[in-house]
């Protein structure tokens, strides 16, 4: 089994300055645990992040949007399949990355769902509402990890 977020996996090459503390967990391809997973990472970022309601909506939200996506898009709902979280945080920045096993997507070439031919879709609005919530979103090369970065602002 490869362990958690290997080097092929890795999108959050660069560092934000001033993480203090890493969390670092595996978890199966099943939309089940997304909450209880987002509901961990808060409690542990909200206790340092200087800006508590950042952690309650961005950081939440953003997240389970990530998973959502690693779980049924990445792995495919694949139960035999793991997505991986490492969570490096401190008083003034959370950089949060999940990876999947899948075989990636060109995160270039998502439309935008605001255009009037996505806006009817039930689906696509995840990866938009990762950028308008977090500071900066990054990719790995293959597409199936995301790094998500919140600053105190």
């Amino acid at each position: 089994m490869r362990t958690a977020l290997s080097a092929d996996l890795r999108a959050c090459e660069r560092v934000a300055e001033g993480l203090e503390a890493e969390l670092r967990l595996t978890l199966p391809s099943d939309v089940a645990v997304v909450e209880e997973v987002v509901e961990l990472v808060a409690r542990h970022c909200e206790a340092s992040f200087v800006d508590r309601r950042t952690i309650r909506f961005n950081l939440r939200v953003a997240l389970a949007e990530a998973l959502a996506n690693a779980i049924l898009y990445g792995n495919a709902g694949d139960d035999g399949k793991h997505v991986w979280v490492r969570v490096r945080f401190g008083h003034h920045a959370v950089e949060a990355e999940v990876a999947d096993e899948g075989s990636g997507f060109d995160y270039r070439r998502v439309p935008d769902p605001t255009l009037p031919f996505a806006r009817l879709r039930a689906r696509g609005r995840g990866l938009f509402l990762i950028r308008h919530l977090v500071d900066e979103v990054r990719f790995n090369d293959t597409g199936n990890a995301i790094c998500m970065t919140l600053r105190r602002g």
